[in-house]
């Protein structure tokens, strides 16, 4: 049996697939970026979250490489190591999203699916064909007891589906024997842990009639496939230019709120209606202009082994920057593209580029280009898509309350706009400090983060509510405290000196999501014996920013094919 303790050789779980099955690695093919990947893959099977010596017992590899493999995922921002536990973080979704970018569908066809959903009620998915199952990309989900689980990035069998039904209608003989031999390997569907496993397998003729009135439908029904009380009705979309299906549309809901014939009979038309809208959108958008890809990554990995020495897998680090390549106008390049993109040479570009083939996280195309599949979406992407802005901010709150020995707190406005609500904080150990917890409502015109959340409204939208004077120093003044508002505008940050509570001094940054709009403000609070106002300037708000950037930077790469809830 091969060894386990070099770097170099090839352990049995080299070989495996997502769903385990077993494949002979290519001579070229980098060792550790297969390592790599397979890290990932566990700790996304696990929701995020394992110890190292859990991601021993899980991948088979030495304890040394698993160091070795998390201390240069941290240090790409794709994991933290937090404690005793390595923890996925949202940085590891630019993979997932570049995949999303460069298929374009979710961006395209977001908001048609989001306006049936609100119209219906219901929920709507999109999914693409992943192999022999179904991979979602977009969910628009509503909020009920009983709800939809499945997150973007989860992959389900396709016979336990209405679209995986559609896509089998393109099914070729080799790819239905390839089906065939899954279900035979794995009859309870335990390499689809987005699922229930199986407990009474239907014969596969079962399936394949679905599949062939599913082609004769235009449009197939999930009846309780996947658990009880789940129903589906899915159509396809299809490509203008060649008709083939690209993805399919699902309105899900439960037993409870429609049986799958009402499903079919009360909902379908407008599904359809909907899909109509979708492919007249696909039929006007125009192809994108080649976009401007990554730079620079071949000198950053360059720089990150001289810092960190053996610590750093250079190999694993080059070949996950291959990934990062492409993006929208960048769906498939050539091997030459890649490596310009990147930085790599063409020989390092080209071994990367032959081990994701052979993981089936890039597909070599006839024209001599390679494309991402949509198992690239199982690098983390599941778990990390149900993340909240409190749940990113925590781990920077952490460092920051670490760095500058006080409290760090996360707010956002109220819907009312009259109030902040804490939504996250981390409280420093001393004898005397500022005792507020998540779910704290304070007003927001005498708060620096209510400030710097204010100074973001239109004047016009802005509702202050009663200004009350809390202590001898509040502004209660409208006018007056409009010009302070478009100060802290201005300047980026609220200082609050004794206007909430006598002997508390705060200052306060904002938190911006992707278009630039304030969505949440970070403060320090503290007694004013601790810090001067000029010192909480020069000392603090430096660490404030950076804290915020870092928290924008997670909150982008969770937020840009993900709805991450504020509040």
């Amino acid at each position: 049996m091969p060894t386990k303790t070099t770097m170099d050789a090839v352990d049995p779980v080299d070989t495996m697939d997502e769903r385990g099955s077993a494949g002979v690695v290519p001579a070229e093919a980098v060792t550790p970026l297969i390592r790599g990947i397979t890290v990932l893959r566990e700790l996304t099977e696990a929701g995020g979250t394992l110890s190292p010596s859990a991601l021993e017992r899980a991948t088979g590899l030495a304890r040394s490489t698993v160091d070795r493999i998390t201390a240069t995922l941290a240090r790409m921002g794709y994991v933290r190591l937090d404690g005793r536990d390595v923890v996925l973080t949202p940085g590891l979704m630019d993979l997932g999203n570049a995949y999303l970018a460069a298929l374009r569908l979710p961006s395209l066809l977001d908001a048609r699916a989001d306006e049936l959903a609100d119209e219906l009620d219901e929920s709507v998915s999109l999914a693409v064909a992943d192999r022999d199952g179904i991979r979602f990309i977009h969910q628009a989900t509503r909020r009920r007891a009983m709800s939809l689980s499945f997150r973007i990035g989860d992959l389900l069998p396709a016979e336990r589906t209405a679209p995986g039904a559609l896509f089998a209608t393109e099914w070729t003989e080799r790819e239905w024997r390839a089906w065939r031999e899954r279900r035979a390997a794995d009859p309870e569907d335990r390499g689809f842990p987005a699922v229930p496993p199986r407990e009474h397998a239907g014969p596969d003729e079962e399936f394949e009639r679905r599949a062939e009135q599913a082609g004769t439908d235009g449009w197939s029904l999930d009846d309780q496939l996947i658990e009880p009380g789940l129903v589906a009705v899915s159509v396809p979309v299809r490509d203008p230019r060649t008709g083939r299906i690209v993805c399919a549309a699902s309105v899900v809901s439960h037993t409870s709120r429609h049986t799958a014939a009402g499903l079919r009979d009360t909902l379908l038309p407008r599904l359809r209606a909907a899909v109509a809208d979708m492919e007249r959108e696909l039929r006007r958008t125009p192809a994108p202009d080649t976009g401007a890809g990554p730079s620079g990554l071949a000198t950053w990995t360059g720089a990150s082994k001289q810092e960190l020495g053996r610590e750093f897998i250079e190999s694993l680090a080059r070949g996950l920057t291959v990934l990062t390549a492409f993006g929208e106008g960048r769906a498939a390049l050539t091997l030459t593209e890649v490596a310009k993109a990147t930085g790599l040479a063409r020989a390092t570009a080209r071994r990367a580029l032959i081990t994701y083939e052979h993981l089936g996280l890039v597909r070599a195309t006839e024209h001599r280009t390679f494309t991402l599949t949509p198992r690239v979406l199982s690098l983390g992407f599941p778990p990390l898509a149900r993340t909240s802005l409190a749940d990113i901010a925590t781990p920077h709150l952490v460092g920051l309350s670490a760095g500058i020995h006080e409290s760090a707190s996360l707010a956002v406005l109220t819907p009312a706009g009259d109030e902040i609500q804490y939504t996250a904080r981390v409280a420093t150990n001393r004898v005397m400090s500022v005792n507020l917890t998540v779910g704290t409502r304070l007003p927001a015109y005498a708060t620096s983060m209510g400030r710097v959340l204010l100074a973001d409204v239109p004047v016009t939208a802005r509702t202050l509510g009663p200004l009350t004077p809390l202590t001898a120093r509040t502004i209660t003044d409208p006018t007056r405290l409009a010009r302070l508002l478009t100060d802290v505008r201005a300047q980026g940050y609220a200082l609050v000196d004794e206007e909430l509570e006598a002997g508390l001094r705060s200052i306060a940054v904002p938190v911006r999501d992707r278009s630039g709009r304030v969505v949440a403000a970070l403060n320090t609070a503290m007694h004013t014996t601790r810090r001067t106002p000029e010192e909480c300037v020069t000392a603090l708000l430096p660490h404030l920013r950076a804290a915020a950037d870092a928290i924008e930077r997670d909150f982008h790469a969770a937020g840009r094919f993900t709805r991450v809830p504020t509040a």
